[in-house]
Order: C-alpha cells, then structure tokens, then sequence
C-alpha cells in the first residue's frame, strides 16, 4: 500500500524506485486540483461573497469531489503498465487555512481516506488553497504539518522532479524570507539539473507561468512579468525540459522556446469544457510524452 507521500529535509524518496540510473523508461500520472469542496462554491453568483463566507463552515460539502476523486483512484490503480508515482499539482483542499479551519480539518480527513487507498506513490504539490492566496508563516507551517514540505526534489531512475512553491512568485509579502530560501535551493537544484547527472529534468508547481503564450497579458491563472520571462529563461537554460501545472482547471499550455508548458485540468471541479481527468506522462530516452485521460466519472457540475 503506497497512499500520499511526504517529503523531509526538502527531499522525497520513492519506495522500490531506483533513482540514480537509467533503465528502459517509464511512465508516471500527474493531476491537479481535486479541490475538496470547490463544487459547493459555484453555487454563488459574483458578488455574493458575504453569503458564501457566512455559510461556508456549516453548509459547504464535497460529495462530488469524493466522488471524483475516488474513481480517480480507481483508475490510477488500473493502469498498465503501473506508474511510478503520481503527482497532484496543488489544491488538494478548497477551504482556505486562514479562514475556514475546521471545513480544512474535515476535507483534509476525506482526502486522506480517499487518496490514502492508492497503490501508486502519490506526491502533493502546494497551491493556493493549501496555504492561502497570500501566505504567511502560520498557513505554511500548516501546510507543512499537512503535507510535508513544500519544495523539494525527489529522483526516478535518473529523471530528476523538482517541486515549488508557486505561491511565493505570485504573493510573498508576508513570506519573503520563505521566498529567498526557495529561490537559493532552487538555484542549487538548478544548477544540478544543467550538470548533466539526470537524463531529464521536470518542474512540478500550481499556478502556470502562462496559459498559453509566454508573452500573455497576467490574470489570475497565470504568473506576472516581468519575473515570468526570468524564470522561464532560468529554467530553459537549466535544460528543464517540461514545466507541469494545474489551477486553471482547464487543459491548456504552450511552449518557451523548446521547454514545454503543460497545463493539466481538474480531478475535481471544471472551468471550461473538459471532462475531469488526469494526465499520464511517458520517459523515454528521448523525452517526455503525455496525453490527457477522463475520468469517465460522474461530469456535471451540482448547481
């Protein structure tokens, strides 16, 4: 029984994996935002926030994403060949820490049991909802109690994952030394990654540097410049060759010179016209492959 993982010492280690040497490939699943409650709150109109604040801790239910999520499970199970690991880029929960604490107790013991029965090993990814649109010290040290760390690297026969934190690149006010300390590791890492030691190196974080375009205008479901085009310049020279994101709950993505941008829809919740899914990814010797997969699940949104 494998269920969620947790990364210490900013390092995770994945059970029976070899991770320094090259075999013959392989394939792994990664998905986003199972959101824990998410569906309850597309029952309000825009402008309705008193309300939806007022009702949340006593009204807000997540039949639906426990539903999703199990079939998700269900799936990842199934697959032949079985993955390596899958990986959940961020939002695990809706309820926010600094505001609907108890709601985040109860969604985060669905989430346990419902992911808990997992066979494949499962990593967890930091988004805004896990630790706040503007975090601070208390919401990431919640995180951390929660989840584990919230950047680290773990390695799969030679391809080496490095997890961030996107938050602090869209709100670090309260956080900065958070966000020196990231970026210093990242650094580190980074400068790994263009040794030359790993056949391929992969970013996991929430929140997208763009949706589709690299030079597309900033909005809420991507990264601002100009520290969007510095960072993509970073990690292209690092030779990383595929950033992987969720939060926009639609499937999306593009390209920054010849690094690719992969941006994978919902297990829970859907914005746009895709169905809930997940996305299994090949290693090859060569590069990176992925395709989409539905759930083929119960689809239609509550209200």
């Amino acid at each position: 029984m494998s269920g969620v993982l947790r990364a210490a010492n900013r390092v995770l280690h994945l059970p029976g994996v070899e991770e320094t040497t090259w075999k013959e490939g392989f394939t792994f699943v990664q998905a986003a935002d199972c959101q824990f409650g998410m569906n309850w709150t597309m029952g309000f109109e825009y402008g309705q926030q008193e309300k939806f604040y007022s009702l949340y801790e006593e009204e807000c239910e997540w039949s639906y994403e426990e539903h999703w999520s199990t079939a998700f499970i269900k799936r990842l199970n199934a697959l032949i060949p079985r993955p390596k690991f899958g990986i959940i880029c961020g939002d695990m929960l809706d309820a926010f820490p600094e505001r609907f604490a108890r709601k985040r107790k109860e969604q985060k013991k669905s989430f346990d049991r419902i992911m808990g029965a997992s066979e494949v090993p499962l990593v967890c990814v930091c988004g805004n909802h896990d630790v706040g649109n503007s975090p601070t010290p208390d919401t990431i040290a919640q995180y951390r109690s929660d989840f584990g760390d919230d950047w680290f690297t773990f390695a799969c026969e030679s391809v080496l994952c490095i997890v961030i934190n996107s938050q602090y690149y869209e709100d670090a006010q309260h956080v900065k030394d958070h966000k020196a300390e990231q970026d210093e590791w990242l650094d580190e890492q980074l400068q790994i990654a263009k040794s030359g030691r790993y056949k391929h190196c992969l970013v996991f974080q929430h929140i997208p540097w763009f949706l589709v375009h690299p030079d597309e205008p900033k909005e809420y479901f991507n990264l601002h410049q100009p520290l969007r085009g510095e960072m993509l310049e970073k990690f292209h020279s690092a030779g990383i060759k595929t950033i992987f994101c969720g939060h926009y709950h639609r499937n999306a993505g593009g390209h920054f010179k010849d690094m690719e941008i992969v941006v994978t829809s919902a297990i829970g919740s859907q914005l746009g016209t895709d169905k809930n899914g997940f996305r299994v990814v090949s290693v090859t010797e060569t590069g990176v492959r992925h395709k989409y997969v539905e759930i083929n699940s119960l689809t239609s949104q509550k209200k």
